[in-house]
């Protein structure tokens, strides 16, 4: 069983009520544990761990490319920067928005927007990055705005849907003996 950490697919849970909020605020609190490994230098590794020697060579058929910690393989990608900010403001973690952001701030300009960062701690621009990457300063400056507005995050993410959740649970569920409740959609959330 794969149990790395893909940070588009948690951060998007988040973002679109895909998981509980007891799920969702564990992927903050394990983003915030684990700040050396998946952010450290520059937001955020895509992944974590990077698969590495035999594993490698299974899965991606070693696609020089995708060494371990870089590019899709452990790579830090400032363009996800926007949707951990979006994240963090959905769950009230402005303070791990904010140091992402000033973490950044100190070299994406300086180091002309790379599309992304090789290394495990994010140091060095990916050696095959393109620099000036649209995508890169979009998430920035969509981060920056963010923070400056946190009630247009609204905007951008869904709140929990009871109705449809009690529709999709009550719909699951076998036991005909149970009253199927917004109350109990709640307490059986599916994820």
């Amino acid at each position: 069983m794969d149990f790395r950490f893909f940070t588009l697919g948690n951060l998007w849970s988040i973002v679109s009520s895909m998981g509980t909020p007891k799920q969702n605020t564990a992927i903050l609190n394990l983003i915030d544990a684990k700040w050396d490994d998946l952010v450290e230098h520059m937001p955020l590794k895509i992944g974590y761990p990077a698969l590495e020697y035999e594993e490698l060579r299974i899965i991606t058929g070693s696609d020089p490319k995708n060494t371990p910690w870089s590019y899709h393989n452990g790579g830090s990608w400032p363009t996800l920067l926007w949707q951990f900010t979006l994240a963090c403001i959905k769950l009230g973690r402005l303070e791990l928005a904010e140091k992402a952001v000033a973490l950044a701030e100190k070299r994406l300009s300086a180091d002309r927007w790379p599309e992304y960062y090789d290394t495990r701690s994010g140091k060095f621009i990916g050696k095959q990055s393109r620099l000036f990457q649209t995508w890169t300063i979009a998430g920035f400056l969509t981060s920056r705005l963010l923070l400056e507005n946190p009630e247009k995050a609204a905007l951008l993410f869904w709140e929990e849907d009871y109705d449809l959740l009690e529709m999709c649970v009550c719909a699951v569920s076998k036991s005909g003996r149970k009253k199927c409740s917004r109350d109990a959609a709640k307490s059986r959330i599916l994820v």
